[in-house]
């Protein structure tokens, strides 16, 4: 049996005495029942030198420490400051530890893994571990952030308390895909950003992190294959390594968060050319890429070749999106390639998207396209495409009627940048909507909530996230039956995840208002 100790001081991770008599858990789990001590509540508390051991059941040897690391993160957000009166130890209500048993050897993340977990805590009088059973690593990281949000700082005996005991937790998501998209082309992030974001990303249990590296503004990743497309960045400073560029996946990977990265072609590409004259058709015209130019190609698979060395996960994002191809017609060299194909601006534009989805299919990758890929040539697409639904409703449908995957991410309600989205928005909507097939339903493979950097950088991008985020994140891990018909019945559970979040170092904003409210009075945190 493995063990680790820690020595900790244990606080509140919510400041209400009598938070058990509501049940504060974000998102929802699947089933969850817990004592009420026959009208008196019965709570136990945490040993100071609360331990992680592995049952010996377990198949997980944990050799590359994620499981520890994910117990000892458990412990930090659990302890915030306050100091725990180590005098009281009343041994009849004492919680040692929480033993874990994990079925698969494996610690593989990928698209699919099996995320779900079982959390149990004793009664009174029986043996004093918690225990948390899980298919894999991921599902008891998963376990372990749900164990955190039923523990409380006890003001008057300065000890960590679990209330309401026993609990029995039994979860899983709803979607496999569960997303966040971040921009770095329109404002740097700097990596201790994004970091805090993928932190706050496995508090909210979302799990892939859409990141959107380079657009027409800016280039700001290094491509050891062509590194003059870096000379794409806004400056010398606001630039990623390819080495940052795996640090940012590890850290993801051992919080479960995969990282799906994007190059949007054949449009948003105008910082490439800055490097690369000759990728763009003119000076006058700059994006789309060239078509005509055989070096465009041989340039994406330099980069997809590269990426497929860091970015593990199987799905790459390709874009494909508000391709406006007028200047090819104007450009004479691409007006002569045209006709010698036999092509108009869009058959080139469905040529261009379909050898750049040949090119990742041969890097092991399967396919992310924007919604206007399936929209104007859907028939022609690799079957190996996710549509990513993004313009309004009745796309999701539409694919997958035709046979294909889809990632809903339609604007009106689940684009962050749009300030005057409430949270309630977020939460409503469903992905879906007027799809009543079992089979089409799994071709719905999730949803993503988009925070594009025209107007956000590392000053402000986590007010801006968040609650809104957490309100789709509900959506995408609580099973249909369990979501709330009307977003009100879940306002002052969601305000109470808010406040942990900003407890935790969030700063996330007021549910009161649309995005990057502010408080508008003084009061509680609670009350919003």
């Amino acid at each position: 049996m493995q063990r680790w100790w820690f020595v900790v001081v244990v606080v509140a991770a919510s400041v209400l005495a009598d938070a058990s008599a509501e049940l504060n858990i974000w998102p929802m789990p699947e089933s969850v029942s817990h004592g009420n001590g026959n009208g008196k509540q019965q709570s136990v508390h945490m040993s100071k030198n609360f331990e992680l051991t592995t049952d010996d059941g377990s198949k997980y040897s944990d050799q590359t420490g994620i499981l520890k690391d994910g117990f000892s993160r458990f412990l930090d957000v659990v302890n915030m400051a306050h100091v725990v009166n180590s005098s009281f130890a009343p041994s009849s209500a004492l919680l040692k530890g929480i033993r874990v048993l994990i079925s698969s050897p494996s610690d593989e993340l990928q698209y699919g893994v099996d995320e779900s977990y079982k959390l149990s805590v004793p009664a009174l009088g029986e043996q004093p571990y918690a225990q948390l059973e899980a298919q894999t690593v991921y599902g008891a990281l998963h376990g372990l952030q749900t164990f955190s949000q039923i523990c409380h700082f006890n003001f008057t005996t300065r000890v960590i308390e679990v209330h309401s005991i026993p609990w029995t937790i039994i979860d899983q998501p709803r979607f496999s895909y569960r997303g966040l998209l971040i921009d770095t082309s329109r404002h740097y992030l700097p990596i201790p950003v994004i970091e805090k974001l993928i932190d706050s990303m496995a508090y909210a249990k979302l799990n892939v992190l859409h990141w959107h590296i380079v657009d027409s503004q800016s280039f700001p990743l290094e491509i050891p294959s062509y590194p003059k497309l870096w000379d794409g960045a806004y400056s010398i400073s606001e630039r990623y390594t390819m080495a940052d560029a795996a640090e940012i996946v590890s850290y993801a990977q051992r919080r479960g968060i995969s990282v799906m990265a994007e190059i949007d072609v054949p449009g948003h590409a105008r910082s490439w050319g800055v490097g690369y004259p000759f990728l763009w058709p003119s000076k006058d015209c700059q994006e789309p890429l060239d078509v005509s130019n055989e070096f465009t190609f041989k340039l994406i698979d330099g980069i997809l070749s590269d990426f497929s060395k860091v970015f593990k996960f199987k799905f790459v994002h390709l874009g494909g999106d508000e391709v406006n191809t007028s200047c090819w017609s104007f450009t004479p060299h691409i007006s002569k390639w045209l006709k010698k194909h036999g092509m108009v601006e869009s058959e080139a534009c469905q040529y261009f998207v379909l050898r750049a989805q040949n090119i990742a299919l041969s890097h092991g990758y399967e396919i992310v396209n924007w919604e206007e890929t399936f929209n104007n040539f859907g028939n022609k697409l690799s079957r190996k495409t996710v549509v990513h639904n993004w313009l309004g409703g009745g796309v999701a449908e539409r694919v997958v009627a035709a046979g294909l995957r889809c990632i809903v991410s339609n604007q009106d309600v689940w684009y962050l940048d749009h300030l005057d989205t409430p949270w309630q928005k977020f939460y409503s909507n469903e992905p879906l909507v007027n799809i009543t097939n079992p089979k089409q339903q799994k071709l719905v493979i999730g949803g993503e909530v988009c925070m594009w950097g025209e107007r956000i950088d590392g000053s402000d991008i986590e007010q801006t996230i968040w609650p809104r985020a957490a309100a789709a994140a509900e959506r995408l891990w609580t099973p249909y039956d369990k979501l709330a018909k009307d977003p009100r019945k879940v306002t002052g559970r969601l305000a109470h995840f808010r406040c942990l979040l900003n407890q935790r170092g969030v700063a996330a904003a007021p549910l009161a208002g649309p995005g990057r409210a502010v408080p508008a009075e003084p009061g509680s945190c609670y009350v919003q």
